[in-house]
């Protein structure tokens, strides 16, 4: 199904003094997608991140929010309300002393009415599982647990498209494992726009797409095949690829040779099994 473009980057440049961390970037994220932005620290992502809300604005080029350039005092509110942002410390982002009251501040401050705040709250926490979870304290709750309420926050404003800036980044494997099935289900389910800028690998090949980011520009994208393929490339700028896409490709450096790389352990072990069986 063709998606429309819903975020254009034309020729953004952004800099902090004299540090320029965004040189004349573009690309497109259409309606719908699940992007994964990757690149080594100060190469520009959360930079993006703060543009796509319109906490920061270009300082050249522009960027177009579903239609709205996001630098126009008069389009800032209404791209907020498209685009949701989700920061990498959810203690940042919860503000109430009960998980329910955090999830309705957002809606409160959009000025949605008392009874349409209630149903919002209900099904934005329904929809991350965390709906048991509505009359305990945040401060009680678990790493993964906290970022699923501030992703629930997010999610009763209704926006279109959900940025996340390594929301996994302080949390153990299973606060991962809960934080990512919320935003495929997001993402799938939903037909929430989804841009998930992170430094896990497993993370990233489960989006449409990978951006890499390098020096504030686009050094490759494509699919996570398309990318996590170009294993030189990545290395010559000291980025990482999937685990088992590195091992399989050390087997084929050493003369084992497979036809695709893998990007998962399931794909690995069944290429693997191919090859001892070949040889068998």
């Amino acid at each position: 199904m063709l998606r429309e473009d819903f975020i254009q980057v034309n020729h953004v440049s952004f800099s902090y003094g004299e540090h320029k961390v965004l040189d004349d970037i573009s690309f497109t994220i259409k309606q719908g997608e699940f992007v994964a932005l990757l690149g080594h620290n100060g190469c520009g992502k959360s930079t993006m991140a703060k543009l796509f809300n319109v906490l920061l604005v270009p300082e050249s080029g522009e960027i177009v929010v579903d239609g709205l350039i996001a630098k126009e005092e008069d389009d800032v509110y209404e791209i907020r309300s498209k685009v949701g942002l989700v920061l990498q410390n959810p203690d940042n982002q919860l503000v109430a002393t009960i998980v329910e009251e955090d999830v309705a501040f957002g809606c409160e401050n959009l000025g949605v009415p008392p009874q349409e705040i209630r149903q919002r709250v209900d099904s934005a926490l329904k929809s991350v599982n965390m709906y048991e979870y509505r009359r305990h304290a945040p401060h009680k709750l678990s790493g993964g647990q906290k970022q699923r309420v501030a992703i629930a926050g997010i999610i009763a404003m209704q926006p279109q498209c959900i940025v996340l800036d390594e929301p996994t980044a302080m949390l153990d494997p299973k606060g991962r494992k809960e934080v990512m099935d919320t935003i495929q289900y997001l993402n799938k389910e939903k037909n929430i726009t989804v841009i998930l800028i992170t430094h896990y690998m497993d993370e990233a090949v489960q989006a449409d797409r990978v951006l890499v980011m390098d020096k504030g520009k686009i050094l490759t994208q494509g699919t996570p095949q398309e990318v996590f393929s170009q294993v030189d490339l990545l290395k010559e700028k000291s980025l990482d690829v999937p685990q088992a896409t590195e091992l399989v490709y050390r087997l084929n450096q050493s003369g084992i040779h497979t036809d695709t790389l893998p990007l998962t352990p399931e794909t690995c072990i069944a290429q693997l099994e191919e090859l001892l069986k070949a040889q068998a």
